[in-house]
């Protein structure tokens, strides 16, 4: 038995809840306890979101979502001019780095993750004068949460309706935001408590394309951050948040039977946070590797004229969220739409080698070329495939010629078995920020100060970019 198993069994013996053990464990963690491969990706996280803010900042959501916010305060969202409150600060941030789909995510049992926990903790930080060691500390357990509660009981949460985002979100920005706050065990837990009847997040947006997905992970980050200030100021919630009888996993994922060891096995000793995946195309994240087999196929020489058919061999799991209704998978109505269609991203990425912002944008979806390449993609479903625990591609082409080309990716690039250097993860930030409109000075001051975050005494210099 490990050191952190033997200690969740002694917890619960004493009569400690599941959900005050894993507060312990948190609360007691020093930023020196954590590897430095850990610490290293809760630092390319950073980047990565503030990167997705900027790229954002200038959509009509965004826009929309802070005339929303109707109060100024002293903290700070990413590429935006006015000073907000740190509940908009984290609603807004989170939302911006998930706007675009460009933002992480995680292998085995796909979540995002930094988009919930990262806004959170910054703003918490930032509002209270907390250092910016307190806010990294805060970002690897927030992280962390989100990972393991993934993993409890995969795939019921979305057959609830609920999107995962949104709910199991809230509890690792509660953890952020506690962490970096400084609470004490008894105070997590009441805010853990309080961030169960915050979650919240249904996929009714997976019918008309709305934009409340986007909207999930910044609401998760208000409302983690709002309940560690509610604990903090003494309200109560209930001890059993995890495995009550009217529980988190209880009410959102009721066709489970919750696996309780992953959080409790080797937390604080294994670091599940360190497989965060970081996207290298802007959309979804099982398109990527077909993407990359379409690349291939055009850097052949293949002509689109000579494409007489692709068929896919994909995983079952793929089929109701990138494949179907396929009609609406070929003639996505907007560019949004297209970061969630198999057909068509593979189709881009075949015409312009390339699969960033600029592809999924709304001029895009009218290209007669990418439509007429796009309706030739078809898919059967492959028993075999690996999916969740891996995500592979397999393309097979016919041309017109007859004659026939097979091309294979086995591993998603940006995942644990091909993972995107640091340079590699600086250059899509930089990208972003161009995309977004920053100019490149004040893109480089934001990167040196995610860079060196762990040696800021507060974090009142996020000021200087409210741009």
């Amino acid at each position: 038995m490990s050191g952190t198993a033997a200690r969740a069994h002694a917890d619960v013996a004493h009569g400690q809840s599941l959900t005050e053990h894993v507060s312990r464990q948190f609360c007691a963690l020093r930023l020196e306890d954590v590897p430095a491969k850990a610490r290293d990706v809760a630092v390319n996280d950073l980047i990565d979101m503030a990167g997705n803010c900027l790229s954002a900042r200038r959509t009509p959501y965004m826009q929309a979502l802070l005339a929303s916010c109707d109060d100024s305060g002293d903290c700070t969202a990413l590429g935006h001019a006015r000073p907000l409150r740190a509940a908009d600060a984290a609603l807004m941030n989170g939302t911006g780095t998930h706007g675009e789909d460009f933002d992480d995510t995680l292998e085995g049992a796909p979540i995002r993750v930094g988009a919930m926990v990262i806004p959170a903790a910054l703003a918490a930080a930032e509002r209270y004068g907390r250092s910016g060691a307190d806010a990294l500390r805060g970002i690897i357990c927030g992280l962390e949460m989100v990972c393991r509660m993934n993993h409890v009981a995969p795939g019921a949460i979305h057959r609830a309706c609920f999107h995962p985002v949104g709910v199991i979100g809230a509890i690792g920005a509660v953890v952020g935001a506690s962490v970096t706050l400084g609470l004490d065990q008894s105070q997590t837990v009441n805010a853990l408590g309080i961030a169960g009847s915050l979650s919240s997040g249904i996929l009714e947006y997976l019918t008309d394309g709305a934009s409340t997905k986007r909207l999930h992970p910044g609401w998760a980050a208000q409302s983690g951050l709002r309940a560690a200030l509610m604990a903090r100021a003494g309200y109560d919630g209930p001890r059993t948040l995890l495995e009550g009888p009217h529980g988190f996993f209880r009410a959102f994922a009721p066709s489970a039977k919750p696996d309780f060891s992953y959080l409790t096995d080797g937390l604080g000793e294994r670091w599940m946070m360190q497989d965060i995946t970081f996207k290298p195309y802007a959309c979804g994240t099982m398109i990527h590797p077909y993407i990359d087999c379409m690349i291939r196929l055009a850097e052949q020489g293949v002509a689109a004229d000579d494409i007489a058919a692709i068929e896919c061999e994909t995983g079952e799991g793929l089929v109701d969220r990138l494949w179907e209704p396929l009609a609406a998978k070929h003639r996505p109505p907007s560019g949004y739409a297209a970061k969630f269609s198999m057909p068509f991203g593979m189709a881009v990425g075949f015409f312009d080698r390339a699969a960033g912002l600029e592809q999924f944008i709304d001029e895009k979806v009218r290209d007669p070329r990418i439509l007429a390449l796009a309706e030739r993609i078809r898919y059967v479903i492959d028993p075999a495939n690996e999916y969740p625990a891996n995500y592979t591609g397999h393309i097979r082409v016919s041309l017109r010629n007859g004659r026939t080309i097979e091309l294979r990716q086995s591993h998603m690039r940006g995942g644990k078995r091909e993972p995107l250097s640091r340079d590699e993860l600086v250059r899509k930030f930089h990208g972003n920020a161009l995309y977004g409109g920053w100019i490149e000075p004040d893109a480089q001051r934001l990167l040196a100060f995610c860079l060196g975050i762990v040696r800021q005494p507060d974090l009142s210099g996020l000021s200087h970019f409210r741009i």
